[in-house]
């Protein structure tokens, strides 16, 4: 049974992202805030769900989330940033637009930047939010398990949307990931505006020619 709290007595958001192990696409991260009494059996980490349990739980996250937001990060910063602070900083975004300010932070894995929210005159606090990575938290707390289906789904929905702009990439299958198809696919077709670059995209140690 998942948890409801790590900081007992604060407004917690829970965080997570989805895509960061993609060739393609843009990395999403969510932030949620549930209420402090939630109760949800069925929600667990979303890679141990069905994709119609996601975005059953998806409709129920939203309606019963004291706040919800996403954030995204585009392949183009993801090559000029680096992938794993590209997924710090969807998760930032996601929490810049929640309507209710959280006062500590618990995230999935082992590492997070710290994270000083805006203040309404356009600076941000010098003090940066308590925070707590958390191992496979997405599958121990709750609102981290909420921001892996929200994280995943909304993801999903984009590549889909990708995926009938570029269909030889098969990417409503693979949602980008390194599949043999998909690599065999920028082999002979060659890369999209939506690869990162960066990236060792044939899978044979070398980045992309495209790639300056």
């Amino acid at each position: 049974m998942l948890l409801n709290h790590y900081y007992e007595g604060l407004v917690e958001a829970g965080c997570d992202e989805a895509g960061r192990g993609c060739l393609a696409g843009s990395v999403y991260a969510a932030a949620v805030i549930l209420p402090d009494d939630y109760h949800n059996e069925d929600l667990n980490d979303s890679k141990q769900l069905t994709e119609k349990k996601r975005y059953m739980l998806r409709e129920q996250i939203e309606r019963d989330a004291v706040a919800w937001a996403v954030g995204i990060v585009t392949p183009e910063e993801i090559d000029r940033i680096n992938i794993l602070r590209a997924s710090f900083l969807a998760m930032h975004r996601a929490l810049d637009q929640l309507a209710v300010r959280p006062e500590a932070l618990i995230i999935d894995g082992n590492r997070f930047t710290p994270y000083c929210p805006p203040l309404p005159d356009g600076t941000r606090a010098e003090q940066p939010l308590p925070a707590m990575p958390i191992v496979k938290g997405d599958g121990k707390y709750l609102a981290i398990a909420a921001a892996s289906v929200l994280a995943k789904t909304y993801r999903d929905d984009y590549m889909n949307a990708l995926a009938e702009e570029y269909p030889q990439y098969d990417w409503a299958s693979n949602k980008g990931y390194p599949t043999k198809k998909h690599r065999r696919a920028i082999a002979e077709y060659g890369t999209t505006p939506y690869h990162r670059l960066s990236y060792n995209l044939l899978g044979t140690g070398e980045l992309s020619l495209d790639f300056k």
